[in-house]
């Protein structure tokens, strides 16, 4: 396990430049104490780690130096050939180099990491496009993903729910979620904080926004390239973002009666806030149905929702969401009838 740990802390190092102790300690899950162990460890082995003292010091290699060695187990080296999956790839107009970086990264591998590669290949595939929805078009994916790599300004026009607008924005990275790709970008000149979808947030005092790319009617590249922001992570931006965004629409509460039906259903329509209004359920009465508190979005939203749970739920309340619940579906008996 040392071994690994030591292989660990080499590769950090090697990677990310100067890192201080603490943040060592956070990445490898160990105390500060026993980086400083390892620390003397890789020099007694002969790895010229350097310590630099001072509020901006830590620990680095010395300039030039890189380590071959990689050290990939079986399952890390299988892991490998799912990381990058076909579809999105070819959206970023990455396939061809994906598929290349592959066949390279086969041939270098010894005889059992290959043929465990190959096993995990012909086992795992992984589709991000969601059940029963066509893929957004999405024209201007690849010069968005080319315009994140090289950290250039990009002048677009997007259609917002409010409307139409052009704006200058300062690409920072592009998620997948659901089968739909999303750009997190820093308002530019346009003062691009009042776009976007979702809650988004701000990084050193500068807007952030997540854009949804299938809504960019044009996209063009600017000469101007921009500082990206030293303290902006992607994936902790994004898990905030998303975070605020839940917190923001599901702040109503709707009482519920459910049948045993109903139970099934309900995390299938609701996700995880159904699973958690289930597992806060009072006991079920003689017929089998459960009293529940479920988080809803907006009336107009929540009414459409719970429609999808049919005749296997009751709203109780609020009395404004059971009266418009009411009248959808006396219009609907009226349409029906």
């Amino acid at each position: 396990m040392r071994a690994d740990r030591l292989l660990s802390l080499l590769l950090l190092l090697q990677n990310r430049g100067r890192t201080t102790a603490p943040e060592l300690a956070a990445e490898l899950e160990v105390s500060v104490r026993t980086v400083y162990r390892d620390i003397d460890a890789l020099g007694a082995s002969g790895v010229p780690v350097l310590a630099d003292r001072g509020p901006a010091g830590g620990y680095r290699l010395a300039d030039g130096y890189r380590t071959r060695l990689t050290g990939l187990t079986d399952a890390q080296a299988g892991s490998l050939f799912l990381a990058g999956v076909p579809g999105p790839a070819r959206d970023l107009g990455l396939g061809a180099d994906l598929a290349a970086a592959q066949l390279k990264l086969q041939a270098a591998l010894p005889a059992q990491l290959a043929g465990r590669a190959r096993q995990i290949q012909e086992r795992f595939h992984l589709d991000a496009t969601a059940w029963f929805r066509d893929a957004d078009p999405m024209p201007h994916l690849a010069r968005i993903a080319q315009a994140v790599w090289e950290q250039r300004v990009l002048h677009v026009h997007y259609r917002r729910w409010r409307g139409e607008v052009r704006r200058e924005l300062h690409p920072l990275g592009l998620v997948l979620k659901g089968g739909i790709w999303y750009l997190v970008a820093g308002a530019g000149a346009g003062d691009a904080g009042r776009d976007g979808d979702g809650a988004g947030g701000e990084v050193g005092g500068d807007a952030v926004r997540t854009y949804r790319v299938a809504r960019f009617l044009a996209v063009d590249t600017a000469e101007d390239g921009f500082e990206r922001p030293a303290s902006f992570e992607l994936a902790s931006y994004w898990q905030e973002s998303t975070d605020r965004l839940d917190a923001a629409l599901r702040r109503r509460t709707a009482q519920l009666r459910l049948s045993p039906r109903g139970r099934q259903l309900l995390p299938m329509q609701f996700g995880a806030a159904g699973t958690r209004a289930l597992a806060d359920a009072g006991p079920p009465d003689a017929d089998g149905w459960v009293r529940i508190s479920l988080a809803v979005e907006s009336e107009a939203i929540a009414v459409g929702d719970l429609l999808r749970l049919g005749t296997e739920a009751e709203v109780l309340g609020p009395p404004a969401l059971r009266r418009a619940l009411a009248e959808t579906v006396a219009a609907l008996a009226g349409r029906y009838a």
